[in-house]
């Protein structure tokens, strides 16, 4: 399979369907829908706005606030990374830490009135929306759950302070708000 254009490997039924004993493949369609073979299911588990641990449901009217967006899931999730716990020992395959960036904001959907009426507000709603969310989540007989709450869970944004460390700590390219080298 080594040097197969992907859209061909992918069009293509018989090797690429050989490849998967037991999935059966779909036809590649450009319908915007969750497409999944048969047996197979899919269901959210952490959509914009859900509560990162047991802070607030975003509203459904866009009425909440930069400091409550701070406390739910960003906007436009397009990476992620599983970071199991250890359970005796070795990795578990079913509890940990699912970090998750938020890669842009909708401003139209994230603010009341949209982009009209642009604010400091809506400036420090549309960060909050971006960065990144830690969660917990565990696997139990219903399939995959956020732990909440949970003392791991955290957003981080624009705002989110950190601490430069190592060669570049100091490096004019690096500088900080309060112009120290730490």
């Amino acid at each position: 399979m080594a040097g197969w254009p992907l859209p061909a490997l992918a069009a293509s039924g018989g090797r690429a369907g050989s490849l998967l004993h037991g999935f059966a493949s779909l036809a590649v369609s450009s319908a915007d829908e969750v497409r999944l073979a048969p047996g197979f299911a899919a269901k959210p588990l952490f959509a914009w706005g859900d509560p990162i641990s047991d802070g607030p449901q975003a509203r459904a009217d866009a009425s909440d606030s930069a400091a409550e967006q701070m406390q739910q899931a960003g906007m436009h999730h397009d990476g992620m990374h599983f970071f199991p716990f250890s359970e005796n020992g070795q990795p578990s395959s079913t509890h940990g830490l699912l970090c998750i960036n938020h890669e842009y904001t909708d401003d139209g959907l994230l603010h009341v009135g949209g982009m009209a009426d642009w604010s400091a507000e809506k400036v420090a709603k549309s960060k909050a929306a971006t960065g990144g969310s830690v969660i917990e989540v565990q696997r139990g007989k219903d399939g995959w759950q956020v732990v909440r709450p949970s003392k791991w869970a955290r957003r981080i944004s624009a705002d989110t302070p950190c601490r430069l460390s190592g060669p570049a700590r100091a490096h004019p390219a690096m500088p900080t708000t309060t112009g120290a080298a730490t």
